[in-house]
């Protein structure tokens, strides 16, 4: 970070540029930056007084990221400044390797709240969910503290312990839960084999991510004995989302070629761009279920949404969570970073998830007497989130309601122990409809945006 008197030189220099420049006819020059100037003239005021008249010495460096912490926390929440530190995890976990507990949270209002762990960590093995409220790290509270600060205190060296308290509905105090650091490998995909059934769980979007879905893909028909696959259950439930490219990449696996899968439109429909499947490796048309739920957010729902405009896979589970918007990370000059919304995306048929996320074909709730995951936080409860577009939100009300799963859906054999309700159920809807020897057409789809 520059010195407080370089950096105040680079203000002042920006002041000029800004500072309207004077007529010919010595008549006041209109400027659209006017205001600005004046705001900017402000920040170095009060800067200065701080500086000199502050009762203890400050820190130059803490100055200047709060104030541009500050600056953008007038934005949406996806939206925020990375120290150098919190920057270069972030870079980790893109390529799925860091020390640390493995949860996924967000801010919600002056609260830290859990929106899921991830599958085989040490905050998933504690027994972390989905919802809880994360009260206090090693004893310090979290009210207020930056969202950079609490992942870094969870960040660290694999054997280390960290003191999480936590508070959950049914709790009727904080309880601390002592959790020790692991070195977390994220293996992006994993799958198994049910009855010619394959389940493939992809945790999050990372480098790669296509690449390990289609080997696993390969290797789960290698051990059906070299047969075709009966039907797929992607599931994406907590999946927080992750690298754009791969969402595309894994809906391209079940789409034929050229069709758009995404679209992006920035400020007044500027820098539209439009994601289109290729023609080349596409999975054969056996019946295909995307397992969802409220943690499956932002590039989960991407592929969601696209399948489900073709009609090329039938989305099971519940409410997903609705981050309908596009981040882009710009490196900083001092090693820091800024992940800046830049636009927002939409399905196939132009629809925004945002706020409302992605509606299930067929409802089916965590467990047999659970109606549904309503508590859990959603980009509608976020502080400062993007509403939907009207135009947007009255088409997307028509989309159909979910409903339960069609009385054909029987109780089978293979899936009869596992604990797992929704995967339960989507092995045995597929099991059904594979049984009929029914292919999945994909559905032509709307593409004007």
């Amino acid at each position: 970070m520059r010195s407080l008197h370089s950096w105040r030189a680079a203000l002042a220099a920006g002041l000029l540029l800004l500072a309207p420049t004077a007529r010919a006819d010595g008549r006041e020059p209109s400027s659209t930056n006017t205001p600005t100037y004046e705001q900017l003239e402000v920040f170095a005021r009060v800067l200065s007084y701080v500086e000199n008249n502050y009762v203890e010495p400050v820190d130059d460096k803490k100055l200047m990221q709060g104030a541009i912490k500050g600056m953008l926390e007038t934005l949406d929440p996806h939206t925020v400044f990375m120290p150098p530190e919190v920057f270069k995890e972030m870079k980790i976990d893109t390529s799925g390797e860091f020390g640390g507990l493995g949860i996924e949270v967000l801010r919600k209002g002056d609260s830290i709240v859990v929106v899921a762990p991830i599958d085989d960590t040490p905050a998933a093995r504690a027994g972390i969910r989905a919802g809880d409220e994360l009260v206090a790290i090693d004893g310090e509270s979290t009210q207020g503290m930056d969202l950079g600060d609490v992942l870094q205190r969870m960040r660290g060296p694999a054997g280390k312990r960290v003191l999480l308290t936590i508070m959950r509905e049914g709790f009727n105090a904080p309880r601390e839960l002592a959790i020790i650091r692991d070195h977390i490998r994220i293996v992006s995909v994993e799958g198994a084999l049910y009855g010619g059934i394959a389940h493939l769980k992809v945790k999050n979007f990372q480098d790669r991510t296509a690449v390990y879905l289609r080997k696993e893909l390969d290797r789960l028909r290698e051990q059906n004995g070299g047969k075709p696959l009966r039907g797929v259950v992607l599931d994406l439930r907590n999946n927080p989302g992750g690298l754009l490219d791969q969402a595309v990449a894994v809906s391209d696996l079940w789409l034929p070629g050229n069709l758009p899968i995404v679209s992006t439109r920035g400020r007044k429909g500027n820098n539209t761009t439009e994601e289109r499947s290729k023609d080349r490796d596409t999975e054969p048309g056996y019946p295909l279920v995307v397992l969802v739920n409220a943690g499956s957010a932002s590039a989960s729902e991407i592929v969601a949404g696209a399948l489900q405009d073709y009609g090329r896979a039938t989305i099971l589970g519940t409410q997903t969570f609705g981050k309908g918007s596009v981040q882009t990370v710009i490196e900083l000059e001092d090693g820091s970073g800024l992940k800046l919304t830049i636009a927002r995306y939409y399905t196939p048929k132009g629809r925004s998830i945002q706020e409302k996320g992605i509606t299930p074909d067929y409802w089916v709730p965590e467990s047999p007497s659970a109606k549904g995951a309503k508590d859990q936080p959603r980009e509608k409860d976020l502080e400062r989130h993007f509403k939907a577009e009207p135009s947007v939100a009255t088409e997307t009300e028509t989309v159909a309601k979910p409903k339960g799963l069609p009385e054909s859906v029987r109780d089978w054999d293979v899936t009869a122990k596992l604990t797992d309700h929704q995967l339960k159920m989507s092995l045995n809807y597929l099991n059904s409809v594979s049984n009929t020897g029914t292919k999945t057409p994909v559905k032509a789809s709307n593409e004007s945006h």
